[in-house]
């Protein structure tokens, strides 16, 4: 039997072509699901861990700063190669006619240093500084220029020449403001002579964390073991992570203290394999049914049961090896082709590839398995019965029989015990859950599929009735063989399902990401002169709404100040008629005898020292460190916190408002997308010169957001990929189970072409046929996939931001022409077939 099997493959190579794809597509799913994974984890490796990329550990405070001595204490760890502390310093200096406000870092030993130079050389004298390539474009900046550098109150300059351009950063935290880098003497000058963010206590040896470089060989354990006591030992608390473990805990952070991706990523796997055994198992089925009467021969000339079922198990061993070496290929090739196109782009360079082990080996193995799990059914079924009956159909499940009594109750079981999970799921934000309770949510609506698929078909087939006999009969036919019709659907119901859960969660998940953005960076960008003395009016509120890209400007007065002494933070009165133009977080309503505080303040009340005295307001904390206090125009008039406070804006008039800050909304860009991080950048040099203050006083926060954006955009790329596959997938179940229909009635075909039913007629009847399954299946597809997608988008991302549904109406659509058009192309190369062959040889061999 082992050299029967063999012969399949040179004999009837073609009829393994449907199946091998099948396995193919499935394999290169699920292993390009998995290279996602690895992928992603890799390019936010290359954007949020890109200062630190090339550490073996990172120790960062608990709070404060690590001093010298800590410095000193960790390079004496064993196994530490070299340690670099890194410092920050906020610095102002002048060139094209602009001050332009930056940030300075420390340059690092060689083996830790992750800037790379465009033109020039890193600094390596005491007054050496290089700049990222964006600012030097923006300002004319050149190798070998002057610039004096100074801290923001103008007390200490420095001057230093560009010796070097550095490639931009991809870092979202790096990429609001200039960047300069430079030796540790004048870095840690201009700290412990300034203050501002960052910089701690403004001492000259406070470093934010401390990398270390460990030595080949080193156990990574016992280094992080010996660091952390070494730190204890100065009396400094840290944490001491590797670099992957960093941009884990990052991502964390910006996910609401959960990593979401990676279960998000898991749930893509299980997806996979789910639609890979249904459409395998299904088309393996066609094989299988293909070969009846071949099988059926064999056994008449005395071969055993087991050995005809070894004997497809072997063929299906083969397919699947094969197949599924061949879906790591094109998987393998499909996230190269996106991470190289990505790589083009400017503000996606960061994409980077990764194939992890694991990746290849599951794709192997769970091919190969799932094809023969896959072919132990059909090859069952093919020898479960006499070899004489072996062609004769199987009685339909119906609730009249036992067999559909059977699948009705498993049916509604499933249901009974998955909508309720996945409703469960998504409302406590528990994706596993979820997760499990959409599988079986949807396998219960498998189960139950014969019982209202066909009359589904049949009130479709009052459509065709105008196309005469052929749809007449079409619509008599779906609906007189149930089982028939309802597998013919499953494949696209499962296709589309897949596709609409994607699209439909992909576009939920865009809008739960810009939501959870604009929650975290409400303003996108805002012009303070509290610190610098200087006074704002409405006539430069005026001049910042006339600057091309901006949509909207407020003037916003300072009405007291809270917090403890010494860390007092000035609040700002906003007119809450004027917030929705303004903020981006629409969900944010300024109520009167409240004051709303950032992100790490305190709940319940808080004092505000105004004019009037010290007033209690209630305080609501947000989501955000990127907006100081924030009081209603009412409030400030309720409890005159400032003399003739009647309101952030128009009512100042045309008087100077001392400590004033004024609050910006972008434009989009045309066409609706989001403005790109230059045009931001231009955006706030045109307001710090509009409204006449030094650019350091001009914060954009749009810039981290655009950023951010910039990395999701990358994530959701890489999705709709797998949205291809995903198609081609149900494009190749659907011909297939298409083509094992014609076959279980190539006896009635010809028996109506006997009848006088011309061949394009027949067509027109399969055609018509077709058109009315794929357009039932792709309609119930469409809309589990739109509920799916949003329970899941919901119980994955429901910590992270309010999820509101987000349906892609005009994608969905597409989905629906295509399954239709599917339907009537699967169903060309059967109908002609069935066509071409002649009514007497039809009757006979049937």
């Amino acid at each position: 039997m082992l050299r029967v099997a063999l012969s399949q493959f040179q004999s009837h190579s073609r009829r393994f072509i449907a199946v091998g794809l099948a396995v193919m597509l499935s394999v290169a799913f699920l292993s390009t699901t998995l290279m996602v994974g690895a992928s992603t984890r890799a390019s936010l490796g290359a954007s949020l861990g890109e200062a630190y990329s090339k550490a073996g550990l990172i120790a960062t405070p608990d709070g404060g700063t690590f001093n010298g001595a800590a410095l000193a204490a960790v390079r004496g760890v064993p196994g530490v190669s070299e340690a670099y502390g890194r410092l920050q310093a906020y610095t102002e200096f002048t060139a094209g006619g602009q001050e332009i406000f930056a940030q300075a870092r420390n340059l690092a030993p060689e083996a830790l240093e992750t800037a790379a130079v465009a033109d020039g050389a890193l600094p390596s004298r005491a007054d050496g500084v290089a700049m990222d390539s964006d600012t030097a474009g923006r300002y004319g900046l050149h190798v070998g220029d002057s610039l004096v550098l100074r801290v923001p109150d103008g007390a200490t300059t420095m001057a230093m020449t560009v010796t070097g351009i550095l490639r931009g950063s991809h870092d979202p935290f790096a990429s609001a403001l200039p960047q300069l880098l430079a030796g540790t003497p004048a870095v840690s000058a201009l700290a412990a002579a300034g203050q501002g963010p960052g910089t701690g206590s403004g001492a000259a040896d406070g470093y934010a964390s401390i990398q270390l470089a460990l030595a080949p060989g080193t156990d990574v354990a016992a280094a992080r073991t010996e660091t952390l006591a070494a730190l204890a030992g100065t009396g400094a608390e840290a944490q001491v992570k590797t670099a992957d473990e960093q941009v884990t805990a990052q991502v964390a952070l910006m996910t609401g203290g959960q990593d979401e991706l990676t279960v998000v990523l898991l749930a893509f796997a299980g997806i996979a394999l789910l639609v890979s055994g249904l459409v395998v198992s299904n088309t393996f089925a066609v094989l299988v049914a293909q070969r009846t009467r071949e099988l059926a021969l064999l056994r008449c000339l005395g071969a055993a049961r087991a050995q005809v079922r070894n004997s497809v198990l072997a063929e299906a061993l083969v397919v699947g090896l094969v197949s599924s070496a061949a879906g790591v290929l094109a998987a393998v090739g499909l996230m190269a082709a996106l991470i190289g196109w990505a790589g083009t782009q400017p503000e996606m360079a960061f994409a980077t590839m990764a194939v992890p082990a694991s990746s290849i080996v599951a794709g192997l193995a769970v091919g190969t398995v799932l094809t023969v799990a896959a072919a132990m059914v059909p090859a069952r079924a093919a020898t479960a019965v006499a070899p004489l009956a072996a062609l004769r159909p199987s009685d339909d499940a119906g609730i009249g029989n036992r067999r559909g009594r059977v699948r009705l109750v498993m049916g509604l079981a499933a249901l009974a015990l998955g909508v309720p999970l996945l409703a469960f799921g998504a409302a406590g934000v528990m994706l596993v859950v979820a997760f499990a309770g959409g599988v079986l949510s949807f396998i219960g609506v498998l189960l139950c599929a014969t019982l209202f698929v066909p009359r589904l078909v049949g009130l479709a087939g009052r459509l065709a009735a105008p196309a005469g006999v052929p749809g007449k009969l079409a619509a008599l036919n779906a609906v007189r063989n149930p089982a028939r019709t309802s597998v013919t659907a499953a494949a696209l119901l499962i296709g589309v399902t897949l596709v609409a859960l994607m699209m439909t969660g992909a576009a939920t998940a865009r809008q739960a990401f810009d939501d959870a953005l604009a929650e975290t960076y409400p303003v996108d960008m805002a012009v303070s002169a509290g610190s610098t003395g200087q006074t704002l009016a409405s006539a430069q509120r005026e001049a910042v709404s006339r600057v091309d890209g901006v949509a909207a400007a407020a003037l916003l007065p300072v009405v007291g100040r809270t917090g403890s002494d010494g860390m007092e933070n000035p609040v700002y009165a906003l007119d809450p008629a004027e917030a929705p133009n303004l903020l981006r977080d629409a969900s944010l309503t300024l109520e009167p005898g409240k004051i709303y505080l950032p992100e790490g303040s305190q709940a319940g009340t808080a004092q505000l020292h105004g004019a009037a005295g010290p007033v209690a307001l209630e305080a609501v904390v947000l989501r955000t460190r990127n907006m100081p206090p924030l009081v209603s125009s009412e409030t400030a008039r309720q409890f005159r916190l400032t003399p003739g406070a009647a309101g952030a804006g128009a009512a100042e008039a045309d008087a100077a408002v001392p400590g004033a800050a004024v609050w910006i909304r972008l434009a989009d860009a045309p066409g609706g997308g989001q403005l790109s991080g230059d045009r931001i950048k231009d955006i706030q040099s045109a307001v710090a010169t509009a409204t006449g203050v030094a650019s350091g006083a001009v914060s954009g926060a749009a810039i981290e957001r655009v950023t951010f954006n910039e990395v999701i955009d990358v994530l959701l790329l890489v999705v709709t990929g797998l949205l291809g596959v995903a198609v081609l997938i149900a494009l190749i179940g659907v011909a297939n189970t298409l083509s094992l229909s014609v076959l279980e009635r190539t006896r009635e075909n010809s028996l109506l072409r006997a009848l006088g039913l011309t061949r394009g007629q027949l067509r027109g009847m399969l055609a018509l046929e077709a058109a009315l399954v794929a357009g039932v299946a792709a309609l119930l597809g469409s809309a589990l996939g739109t509920v799916y997608g949003w329970l899941g988008a919901r119980s994955a991302l429901g910590s992270l931001a309010e999820v509101t549904p987000a349906v892609p109406w005009l994608q969905l659509a597409g989905v629906l022409a295509v399954a239709v058009v599917a339907g009537l192309v699967a169903s060309v190369i059967p109908a002609r077939r069935a066509a071409r062959l002649s009514p007497v040889e039809g009757l006979a061999t049937a």
